[in-house]
């Protein structure tokens, strides 16, 4: 039975739909695991856009209306990989009630080990609907204080919904002063800060390209700090690769 969680934030902008696909690329190619990842964001999808998949055929939406089945608007990203996104045209809002995402997600994933919603930010119908579809809550926030007051409504929302929160992916972080610290924010949240990652401005470089940083620079900052997350939640030990004098001169040079 596959493991269904949320990816959540408060506020839009803290990196989350990244955080999916690099998560989710480095469960398949790191750990050999098969994955889904759903675009729950309905009315502001990002999740196709990001990998380049503009027009297709069947989407969630299309699921939604009972028009097509699960399986037909699955896409292929790599080979343990599949991505179900949401449509891009506001008309397909129509006649589209999200809340049923609880009952089709439940026996479509059997022969899946994971599953990645991509949830709306926010805490209204859209965000809520994903999570009841979920077991288990990951939150993606940046060290400021409106994401982290944010982050501590979420986790109240998770614990009413009965979910299990495993804690805060902290992202975009740049180690300044006037940044909250881990310690804070943990305290603040009362939830563990699973991992930090770094801001890189390569990122931006990883969305133009349409390809998850972990496969752009793979033994970059960011890349480890996805597979150290993806390495917590199989259980499977992950010994990052030493770097030769060759590949740290380059690493140098491409920063």
């Amino acid at each position: 039975m596959a493991r269904i969680i949320s990816v959540i934030s408060g506020k839009g902008g803290v990196g989350k739909t990244t955080c999916v696909l690099n998560l989710a690329t480095s469960l398949t190619t790191k750990f050999n695991k098969r994955v889904a990842i759903v675009d729950c964001n309905i009315t502001s999808s990002h999740l196709g856009l990001q990998l380049g998949l503009y027009g297709v055929p069947s989407t969630l939406n299309n699921v939604l209306r009972k028009e097509t089945k699960i399986e037909q608007a699955l896409y292929n990203y790599l080979p343990n990989l599949q991505v179900l996104p949401a449509s891009l045209n506001l008309n397909d809002l129509e006649k589209v009630d999200i809340k049923n995402l609880n009952q089709l997600l439940g026996k479509s994933f059997d022969n899946y080990d994971y599953v990645l919603l991509d949830v709306a930010a926010g805490f209204g119908k859209e965000a809520i609907s994903a999570m009841l579809a979920s077991d288990e809550v990951l939150f993606v926030t940046t060290p400021d204080i409106p994401s982290v007051t944010d982050i501590v409504k979420g986790k109240d929302l998770a614990e009413k919904l009965k979910l299990k929160s495993l804690g805060i992916v902290l992202n975009r972080v740049r180690n300044k002063k006037f940044e909250l610290k881990q310690s804070e924010i943990a305290h603040l949240t009362g939830l563990p800060i699973l991992e930090t990652i770094p801001e890189d401005e390569k990122v931006l470089e990883s969305l133009s390209l349409k390809t998850p940083m972990v496969s752009y620079r793979p033994n970059s900052k960011v890349s480890q700090s996805y597979i150290r997350i993806a390495s917590s939640l199989t259980g499977q030990f992950y010994q990052q690769p030493k770097m030769n004098i060759f590949n740290r001169v380059k690493s140098i040079f491409n920063r």
